[in-house]
């Protein structure tokens, strides 16, 4: 029988996310891999043991996470009735919706129907009677913006999530749906765009939007697909993401050119004490705007490494001077 180690918060950093009263771990797990019907059980079963005995209390999902589709919710909803049920209060739970689950106009994208139907599946799913918070996945130019984050705000309404957020949309876009759901009530309580040393477009105005609004933001793909690894440096290993078929890393984004600044980044990562995921970690919670960074974990020898970020979180003019240099080459 699982029972969680004491002292599980004295080594986490929290931070508050947006104006909000939440705090949430400096590091959430994501449950985007290694937690479908794929995947071993038991392996994901210790990570999600380690992330809690370790002080992280936010897990997150979505409708479509596996695969196949829905499995990762399933699995998860097996755990947390097996491991964590004395527990839930202790834990932020969030899932989304937004991409294709099912067959049919009314399986994807931003619709009323869907959003609304979608987390009656979740919760049934994960054994839930409501998440902490849900978001719609991505932008849905074809559905009206009043309907969609209507959608938002009758869940929480109807006691099925407690806050909403939104993921994937761009400045302009997020400026409209927080603006929408302020004025219905229900504010944004977390945005979770696509955020690493390889990917950042947030910087182009999101995140100081969501620092003016008073909006969360929680980076998704830190480490960009594994790319920000030691992993690579040496080639494409045969279990990794860029191997996988089913996996969202492609063999032809693994180039000579992004390996040799990976390998620059790992000399100045070893300088400072730290894998290279680690200062990947780092560099993205420097910024205070950046209230939590959801991390992946194919094992939990994985995650213990990722952790170890929060030794050192700071970075010196230098040294951020010099990861531009290597970036922008």
């Amino acid at each position: 029988m699982y029972t969680p180690d004491p002292n599980r918060y004295k080594t986490m950093e929290y931070r508050r996310c947006g104006k909000s009263g939440i705090m949430l771990p400096a590091l959430s797990l994501g449950l985007w891999h290694n937690f479908g019907h794929v995947d071993v059980l038991e392996n994901s079963r210790s990570i999600l043991r380690l992330a809690f005995d370790r002080g992280i209390t936010h897990f997150d999902l979505a409708n479509n996470y596996g695969p196949p589709p829905g499995s990762a919710e399933e699995n998860f909803g097996r755990i947390l009735k097996q491991d964590f049920q004395g527990y839930r209060d202790e834990l932020i739970i969030s899932t989304k919706a937004g991409y294709a689950m099912w067959e049919g106009p009314y399986g994807d994208w931003g619709s009323k129907k869907y959003l609304v139907s979608s987390l009656d599946q979740s919760l049934k799913r994960m054994g839930l009677e409501y998440v902490d918070i849900f978001y719609h996945h991505r932008p849905d130019l074809n559905t009206p913006l009043e309907e969609t984050m209507g959608a938002l705000d009758l869940i929480v309404r109807q006691g099925k999530a407690l806050y909403v957020g939104i993921s994937n949309y761009k400045p302009q876009e997020a400026a409209e749906a927080i603006k929408f759901l302020r004025s219905l009530g229900t504010p944004c309580l977390i945005h979770q765009p696509k955020y690493s040393m390889f990917e950042r477009w947030v910087e182009g105005g999101l995140l100081d939007l969501l620092e003016q609004e008073g909006v969360g933001c929680i980076p998704f793909s830190p480490l960009a697909q594994g790319l920000l690894t030691d992993k690579y440096t040496q080639g494409i290993p045969v279990n990794s993401r860029a191997a996988k078929a089913h996996g969202h890393l492609k063999e032809s984004e693994v180039t000579e050119d992004r390996m040799a600044k990976i390998r620059q980044l790992q000399q100045l990562a070893q300088e400072r004490g730290q894998s290279l995921a680690q200062m990947a970690l780092a560099w993205l919670l420097k910024d205070e705007r950046v209230t939590s960074v959801l991390i992946g974990a194919s094992r939990p020898e994985q995650l213990e490494n990722s952790l170890g970020c929060l030794e050192n979180l700071h970075f010196g003019s230098e040294e951020l001077q010099q990861i531009e240099s290597i970036l922008q080459a």
